[in-house]
């Protein structure tokens, strides 16, 4: 997504366009060649890119290079920049992910450690968290898009486990809501090993097959964040959570304030 300029404290829908680009334009950063391959329909800051170093054709140079220029999504709700460390929780894993599943920077090492403790189960799924927002209606309707997700035979075994036993089993972001859903639909008969990309969009119309159980943020509503919510939460229940959350002055969107929504045990 092409931003137009500004710093960390500029939101992006207030930002001035960017310049237009074109199929065969090369851009760079660094290194870093940037080719445009394609501008989508939706909108002329959606482009497909392919990254080259103009140096080099080693495949782990580029990622160094790629790792030393790039920085952390920036929200123009915190006062300083984000580093790296920032946007990393205590699941962190491969860098799959544009945008940190920021659900779970309410868990740290010592309150996972508290959970487990007490029995609970903790399992991790890999999923390519893509934007949640970028500033423009037609981008913003159309998320999320595509994204590859990793479900391995260790945590699906677990979660079938739990489910046998009549545990609850709670998704830790809206990001790991996808990736179970998408695993448990790719096997007619129980939950199993998936890794591949994901077009599943979840909402009030989806039957949730393994996840009975939601932290996540507090989201907006007429985000994919917030319509997933209706999944678990009927409207009644949703706009009262939204509306206690409103007099409570919680902190929406990312790095704010957190909602633990859990279906009946």
């Amino acid at each position: 997504v092409l931003l137009g300029a500004g710093d960390h404290r500029t939101p992006t829908e207030e930002r001035p366009a960017p310049p237009r680009v074109a199929p065969g334009d090369v851009l760079f950063a660094g290194r870093v060649r940037v080719e445009i391959v394609a501008v989508s329909p939706l909108s002329p800051r959606l482009v497909d890119v392919r990254l080259a170093l103009s140096t080099s054709s080693d495949h782990a140079d580029l990622l160094r290079e790629v790792w030393r220029l790039a920085r952390p999504v920036q929200y123009a709700h915190v006062t300083a920049p984000l580093a790296l460390g920032d946007v990393q929780n205590v699941f962190v894993g491969e860098p799959w992910a544009v945008e940190m599943p920021s659900a779970g920077r309410a868990i740290d090492a010592s309150l996972l450690a508290s959970f487990r403790a007490r029995g609970v189960l903790v399992a991790s799924v890999t999923h390519a968290a893509g934007l949640s927002h970028v500033g423009e209606g037609a981008i913003d309707a159309a998320l999320p898009f595509p994204e590859r997700t990793r479900t391995s035979a260790e945590t699906a075994a677990m979660v079938r486990a739990t489910r046998a036993r009549g545990g609850r089993v709670v998704a830790v972001g809206t990001s790991v809501v996808r990736a179970l859903e998408t695993a448990a639909r790719q096997s007619p008969s129980a939950l199993a090993a998936f890794d591949g990309t994901t077009d599943l969009r979840v909402g009030p119309a989806t039957p949730l097959l393994v996840v009975d159980g939601l932290l996540t943020g507090v989201h907006e509503p007429g985000t994919s964040h917030h319509a997933l919510l209706g999944a678990l939460l009927s409207p009644v229940a949703l706009d009262a959570a939204a509306r206690i959350s409103e007099e409570k002055g919680l902190l929406v969107h990312e790095l704010g304030d957190a909602w633990l929504l859990l279906g009946a045990a």
